[in-house]
């Protein structure tokens, strides 16, 4: 399962790398979308102490039944990590109510399991494991911030989202030694932010990137002493959130109609060179006039005083030297 998320979560990290770079999205245009949002996760789950506690309970015990050297040499452990991390995966139902404000509905689903093995001194290994499982339902609403409040030259259409958490069956800690239910509160578990890029837009699909921190705590009956060696007897609390980076991929169902793009610099059209225009001849001739008016008449009265340069045309012509002789 961790290995299809990271590949998908690898492929939409590419798809973006490949956005038109000379637009800009002013808007997501869709009226009801439905989305899925990938994300790599770092729980806050601050109760791993009580089970690295018990691997190193264990690994002593081992190590104390060790007869000589040798069998001491077998007794071996490796540590959980000290880091949750997990990739969640969200999906659900979006509506733009209003333009640039956004209600969502969505489902989704948190799974973490950590293991380690322990060898004793016959080397025989032994697995210690615990899971832990959300399955938490939202609420979120999501406004798109104006881009005339953005400082960026280049920004794009930034977000900001909130969202109320709920819990559902199947939210639980199971462990080598025992199993703890969540108890699902209709009040909601907790909250979480998120701030959000609109990467690119394309053909009714929508790519946010987004980071974002959730706090999702839970109870239960429970004792978390039920599910492993030496814990605490008081009723078990823990937190399913944390911080998240996310990619959000939405597809319109129904969309408005689509605004045009903007260039992404709109600096490029002002230092864009001009267009050389060549010249009548009439504007040959003013511009050759000069300040003093002359020569400047339009190409109407040029032609008015065309007649006046045909004047010599219609006088008679010189009689030759030979013919005015004879006629003296």
């Amino acid at each position: 399962m961790k290995n299809f998320l990271k590949i998908l979560f690898a492929l939409l990290i590419v798809s973006t790398a490949y956005a038109d770079e000379e637009v800009r999205v002013e808007h997501d245009n869709s009226r009801l979308s439905i989305f899925m949002q990938p994300a790599i996760s770092f729980l806050s789950f601050d109760e791993r102490e009580y089970f690295q506690k018990a691997i190193d309970t264990i690994y002593a015990d081992f190590r104390a039944q060790a007869v000589d050297k040798e069998e001491s040499l077998s007794v071996a452990k490796q540590n959980f990590q000290k880091v949750n991390f997990c990739f969640p995966v969200m999906g659900g139902i979006q509506f733009q109510v209003h333009k640039d404000h956004f209600l969502s509905a969505g489902i989704g689903f948190i799974y973490d399991k950590e293991s380690v093995v322990l060898t004793d001194r016959k080397n025989k290994a032994h697995n210690y494991s615990y899971t832990i499982q959300g399955v938490p339902m939202f609420l979120e609403y999501r406004l798109a911030i104006p881009t005339s409040l953005i400082t960026l030259s280049n920004g794009s259409l930034f977000s900001i989202g909130v969202r109320w958490y709920w819990t559902l069956p199947g939210t639980e800690i199971y462990t080598t030694w025992g199993k703890l239910e969540a108890e699902n509160s209709p009040l909601g578990a907790g909250f979480g932010v998120s701030l959000g890029y609109l990467v690119t837009s394309w053909n009714g699909f929508n790519i946010y990137g987004d980071i974002g921190f959730s706090s999702i705590s839970v109870e239960s009956k429970e004792r978390f002493a039920d599910i492993v060696p030496d814990g605490p007897e008081e009723k078990a609390k823990w937190n399913i959130g944390g911080l998240q980076l996310q990619i959000r991929v939405s597809f319109g169902l129904w969309n408005k109609p689509k605004e045009p793009l903007l260039p992404k610099s709109r600096t490029e059209n002002e230092t864009a060179p001009a267009i050389p225009v060549e010249s009548t001849p009439a504007q040959g001739n003013a511009a050759a006039a000069g300040p003093t008016g002359e020569g400047t008449g339009t190409s109407e009265s040029t032609t008015a005083k065309e007649p006046a340069a045909e004047a010599p045309s219609a006088q008679e012509p010189e009689q030759p030297a030979s013919e005015k002789a004879k006629a003296e």
